[in-house]
């Protein structure tokens, strides 16, 4: 079954896993990477439109997501995991170079590949979550917690089985509508559940289909969500391993794209970082661009997306 849309799946043994990607297409390659809690279907509106106009697109479900494998240790969820992951599928497509978007935790993934490996990067556009410089001296989750509290999703979901717990008193269709459809900071007030606290709104907008809900249903139900939330239990072992790129500048081509009424734009200062002079000095070569939405919107205004993504490919041709 390949809800609703041709792709070609497959996969590929990286890094000591097996990754899943979903594929079309053909031309230079384009590496489209997934946030939480999404797999490759995130991506259906892009890969049908940029395979359509004359790239190979690729988009795995990272590891912990899908049918991607799952190690059970949360630190084998560093951002330096993921970015060996990525590295792997670039060198099984006999790619030296390709291009990478990124959403969310995607996103991350992509600011780091271009952080540690610029060589294997064309350029980089990312969505929702900016490049953030690395505190010499606070440790994220520390850094998180002074600025929005212990009801934090990142805080929240520190404790293995806290949010699996939570999570499971509800059914998974309702866990996805209540992430995919948010509009409020992910912060729970004092002694409350952040899925407790997250509305589930009672009918869906024009971009997300219960169909689509069920295809991200149908793969959590398979895995769980515990592989996802690993990735905010590494966090802090990923900043104490980032400290030689302290003060480094990305140094590819990059756009970044963030929703309007995006939660985390209109919060903790990100909307001014994103539009002053500090993200542009870490990122040399960038271009910003709001778009309308909120924090999913590569699904919910895949055209805008999508045509900035193609812009941004046409204007750094790769050699061919």
């Amino acid at each position: 079954m390949d809800f609703m849309i041709d792709v070609n799946h497959q996969r590929i043994q990286t890094n000591g896993i097996w990754l899943h990607v979903a594929k079309k297409g053909t031309g230079p390659l384009v590496l489209l990477l997934h946030g939480f809690p999404e797999i490759w279907y995130a991506w259906r509106h892009q890969i049908e439109y940029l395979a359509e106009n004359g790239y190979h697109v690729v988009a795995p479900d990272l590891r912990g997501y899908g049918d991607s494998d799952a190690p059970l240790n949360h630190n084998s969820y560093t951002i330096f995991h993921i970015v060996g992951d990525l590295i792997g599928l670039l060198d099984h497509f006999g790619q030296q170079q390709a291009y990478v978007v990124g959403h969310d935790w995607g996103a991350v993934a992509g600011w780091n590949l271009s952080l540690f490996r610029p060589d294997r990067v064309i350029g980089l556009v990312n969505l929702s979550v900016p490049y953030f410089p690395r505190s010499p001296t606070t440790k994220t989750t520390e850094a998180i917690r002074q600025i929005f509290g212990e009801g934090s999703h990142v805080i929240q979901f520190q404790e293995p089985g806290r949010a699996e717990k939570a999570f499971a008193r509800y059914d998974c269709m309702t866990v996805m509508k209540k992430f995919l459809l948010v509009t409020n900071n992910l912060i729970a007030p004092p002694d409350m559940e952040l899925i407790d606290y997250l509305e589930t709104q009672s009918s869906l907008p024009a971009w997300l289909t219960e169909e689509d809900i069920r295809v991200f249903d149908k793969k959590f139900e398979e895995s769980g969500f515990t592989g996802p939330l690993n990735y905010y239990r590494a966090m802090d072992l990923t900043w104490e391993l980032l400290a030689p790129w302290q003060g480094s500048k990305i140094m590819v081509p990059v756009k970044f794209m963030i929703g309007d009424k995006d939660p985390g734009f209109k919060s903790g200062g990100t909307s001014e970082f994103v539009q002053g002079d500090e993200f542009g000095s870490l990122v040399p070569d960038l271009e910003v661009v709001i778009v309308g939405g909120h924090h999913f919107i590569q699904q919910e205004n895949p055209q805008e997306v999508s045509s900035q993504i193609l812009s941004f490919l046409r204007q750094h041709p790769a050699d061919q």
